[in-house]
């Protein structure tokens, strides 16, 4: 995605905050030090970052937002990493081109030969591989745009994990 459209994501995601809109989740905005997200995770360090968050579901589990120059070619990506840090659950770059959705596809690449029950699960809960989140508008629709968002990350951690969950039955 353009540096112009993540501005205009983590916008709205700031306006969310300040209004205390949700009912569902909790946010916190990360300090970028010079455009930077230091200390974060040795794949984040030097890279260009817009605006990063915190955010957890009441009760549940959290994922870090950050809106990243990822490969440093002026395409920013929204990562979404774990709670721990240990590794991203997605990395969205693309933008529908009429600017109303980012889209993302499952493409398992573990090297243990069970990638195609790993795609099957996913399809299973998404009826396809691409999964499109529809971009918020205004702060009111962030819960929504948050929620997809869980929901991308959940579903692609238990397809990751489906193929020891066939193997053992």
């Amino acid at each position: 995605m353009k540096i112009e459209q993540a501005l205009k994501i983590s916008s709205l995601m700031d306006q969310w905050m300040e209004l205390q809109v949700s009912s569902q989740f909790e946010a916190v905005k990360l300090d970028t030090v010079e455009g930077k997200l230091p200390r974060f995770h040795q794949w984040v360090n030097g890279k260009a970052v817009s605006a990063g968050y915190t955010i957890r579901k009441h009760g549940e589990e959290a994922y870090h937002f950050l809106f990243i120059d990822w490969h440093r070619k002026g395409n920013y990506y929204l990562v979404l990493y774990l709670e721990n840090k240990t590794t991203t659950a997605a990395e969205i770059q693309h933008v529908e081109e009429d600017g109303s959705s980012l889209w993302w596809t499952y493409n398992p690449l573990k090297r243990d030969g069970k990638n195609a029950e790993r795609k099957t699960y996913f399809i299973s809960r998404f009826g396809s591989p691409k999964v499109t989140i529809s971009l918020p508008k205004s702060p009111d629709q962030m819960d929504s745009f948050i929620q997809e968002l869980f929901n991308l990350c959940r579903n692609r951690i238990m397809a990751d994990r489906a193929a020891d969950v066939f193997t053992e039955i």
